[in-house]
Parts: structure tokens; C-alpha cells; sequence
């Protein structure tokens, strides 16, 4: 381990109690999806006392921000991602309080050390992840368009610096019928819960002939208002999965269509409202590499990642497919994410030091890539992939 390496790990152990406290600041405290507003804030107050330039709201997001060092100094454009929303009920079971704090750590042992010395490096806050998209959103607006590299961690179950995501889109059904007394007069209703029904019926007929790797799961978020009122409106959510956008699109038609034939068995009107597309990983396995060799350096080995199944979705797919992107996980325990043992364990000793350890490992990333050579070749694999999507 070289001498700047050192300096991370000594710049990240001196803010220990202050980022843990922060981390826990966050955990304690959850916001749900685009409303973030004070772990925005608490993220950005100790990148502002360290001279980092703060921008907020960005890409027309309230609680996305960048906060950007610049050494006036040629060289690559770096950016850590942070992620700090929270889960409805289950507050912060995906760990965002850890992934933000860990970016910020990171950031602050570069500048502290004095081992940031070409280029740019951002922490850049990145709002909704969970349900809304904000990398999308902020991927659109051009945001990264111009990055050299972008990198995150997130907690797990094992160590693993590959892995990939699903491609996913979710959808809200809303189907209209009208309202009758369900006993005197049923005759005269159309109830609205009976295309929602058929429409889980229908999805369900389907899922043998999807490929192995589509997910789709839904909700009833509403069903009618009383037992003997026929429903004139009801209303169920989808989350709809896939290997590629490719492959999505036509799990989303078939989908869509059992949706439209539930619609005309009940005699219901349908609406279809969709969000934004998050697209699968592109992992840079150059960059992941790196890291890699860190967190090995930090006395941490790499578990190997599953071959099939236990994957989600993120959208930092999307970023991944702008520029080269990475996202490691490291472990906090014997739990899985949103459920609420993996909240209690984004808040443990053990959560904490994998927020450190990710920090440390980050940071040091930083400084490879401030070699032209490695940078290189991160670039390379990226460009070589985008080359090969385009043909």
C-alpha cells in the first residue's frame, strides 16, 4: 500500500465518530422518495465546511445536489454517487443512510489528505432511488454526461464487486366502472375491483411463458370503499422486470395486454400510468477491479457473486450506461434488504464499519484512477462496450 493509500485510511479513522454519527443521523430520521429535504442537507453541511462547492436543486430535482472540488489542476471528472432515501414503513432497509455517508467520507479523506491533486471529484446527491428514478431523471438532464468514472457502494448480505441489475418499469393500473348497491341493484354496477382481479389472474396465466429471469409483482393500493358498494374505482401497482430494456418491452406488452383484457371482461375503463425505465448494470470490471484490490488491501475479501436470481434494480443502470460506473457491495450481516433486520443492520457497528470500510476503499479507487494508465483502461472497457451496444 503506497504512502496516499495510507493517508486515506488515516483521513477516513480520523472522521469515524463524526460520519457514524451521521449515518445514524440519517437512519433515524427516514424521508421517502423526492423528499429528502434534511439528509440532503446533513450530507451536504461537512462537504461545505470542507471547501467543496455546493449546487442544489439540480437537474430540476429539489434534493438532488453536487458538491464539486475542483483542483484547477488538469485531469478526470470523478463522482461519487450518495443515495438517502428511505422505504415507506420500513424506513432505511436498503441502507441509503450508509451509501451517503459513505461517498461523503470518501470525499472528505481526499481533500483532507491533501491526496486529491488533478481534476474534479463530486459527491453527487441523487434523490429517489427507491421509487421515482432520480438518476434517471438527473441522467437526462446531462449530468453525467461528462464523467470519467462514477462509483458507489451498497450494503449486503456477502462482498461482491459485480453484480448485476435488472431492468424494471413500474406501472399503476387504474380502472372506472360504477358505483351500485352490491344487493338491491348489482345489475346496474360495473365493478372496477373485478378488472383488477382479472388482471392478477391474467398476469399469473403468463408467468409460464416468461424467461427465467422476469419478475413481475404487484399490489392492490385500492379496492372500493365498502362490501356492499360496487367499486367504481380500483386500483393496482406493478413492478415489471427484466434482463434487458430490450426484453422488457416485451414483458411490459404482455403485461399491458392483460391489463386491457381485464378491462373489457369487467366492463371497466383503463388508465395506465408508467414511470421512468431504470436499465440493467453495465458493471466496468476494470474499475470494479480496482476497488477490488482495496478493499483486499483493507484485509477484506471478495465473496463471488450468485450466478442466477437475487438480483434487484437501480438506477444507476442508466448512469452505467453513459459512462463507466461500478457498484460494489459489502457485507453488514446475515440480512436482506428490505426487510426489518437489514434497517436494524444499517444502523449496527457491523453496518458502520462497512460504511468505513467502503469509504476507505472509494477513496482509494480516487487515487488510482488519478493514473493515467488506469483511468485508461477503465475508459477503454467503457468505450469498447458502448461500441459494441451500438452495432
Amino acid at each position: 500500500m503506497n504512502e496516499q493509500k495510507q493517508k486515506i485510511i488515516y483521513a477516513v479513522e480520523k472522521i469515524r465518530e463524526t460520519m457514524c454519527g451521521l449515518a445514524h443521523e440519517i437512519h433515524r430520521d427516514p424521508e421517502l422518495s423526492f423528499n429528502e429535504h434534511r439528509a440532503a442537507q446533513r450530507l451536504q453541511a461537512p462537504l461545505a465546511a470542507a471547501g467543496f462547492t455546493l449546487t442544489q436543486p439540480l437537474a430540476g430535482l429539489e434534493t438532488a445536489f453536487c458538491a464539486r472540488f475542483d483542483t484547477g489542476h488538469p485531469g478526470p471528472r470523478l463522482i461519487l454517487l450518495a443515495e438517502y432515501d428511505a422505504l415507506p414503513e420500513l424506513g432505511h432497509a436498503c441502507g441509503h443512510n450508509l451509501i451517503g455517508t459513505a461517498s461523503v467520507a470518501a470525499a472528505l479523506a481526499l481533500v483532507n489528505s491533501g491526496t486529491f491533486t488533478r481534476g474534479s471529484l463530486e459527491v453527487m446527491g441523487t434523490p429517489a432511488e427507491e421509487e421515482g428514478g432520480g438518476k434517471i431523471i438527473m441522467a437526462d438532464a446531462g449530468v453525467f454526461a461528462s464523467a470519467d468514472a462514477v462509483m458507489m457502494f451498497h450494503p449486503r448480505e456477502k462482498n461482491m464487486m459485480t453484480r448485476g441489475a435488472l431492468a424494471c418499469v413500474d406501472a399503476v393500473f387504474k380502472f372506472y366502472g360504477k358505483a351500485a348497491h352490491a344487493a338491491s341493484a348489482p345489475h346496474l354496477g360495473i365493478s372496477a375491483l373485478d378488472g383488477v382481479i382479472q388482471t392478477f389472474v391474467g398476469i399469473n396465466a403468463l408467468r409460464q411463458f416468461f424467461t427465467d429471469d422476469v419478475r413481475v409483482h404487484g399490489i392492490i393500493t385500492h379496492g372500493g370503499s365498502a362490501t356492499n358498494i360496487v367499486p367504481a374505482y380500483a386500483e393496482a401497482k406493478f413492478l415489471l422486470r427484466a434482463s434487458t430494456v430490450g426484453a422488457l418491452e416485451s414483458v411490459r406488452q404482455k403485461v399491458f395486454s392483460a391489463a386491457s383484457a381485464a378491462a373489457a371482461m369487467s366492463g371497466a375503463r383503463l388508465e395506465i400510468e408508467q414511470g421512468l425505465t431504470y436499465a440493467e448494470r453495465n458493471n466496468n470490471l476494470a474499475l470494479a477491479g480496482l476497488f477490488q484490490r482495496n478493499i483486499e488491501q483493507l484485509g477484506l475479501s471478495a465473496d463471488a457473486a450468485p450466478q442466477r436470481g437475487g438480483v434487484g434494480s437501480s438506477d444507476i443502470g442508466n448512469v452505467s450506461q453513459i459512462t463507466a460506473a461500478i457498484h460494489p457491495y459489502l457485507r453488514i450481516g446475515d440480512v436482506v434488504p428490505h426487510t426489518p433486520e437489514f434497517a436494524a443492520a444499517a444502523d449496527s457497528t457491523a453496518g458502520h464499519e462497512a460504511m468505513l470500510n467502503a469509504a476507505k476503499a472509494l477513496a482509494m479507487t480516487v487515487i488510482d484512477l488519478l493514473d493515467p494508465a488506469s483511468l485508461q483502461r477503465v475508459r477503454d472497457e467503457f468505450t469498447a462496450w458502448k461500441t459494441g451496444e451500438a452495432q
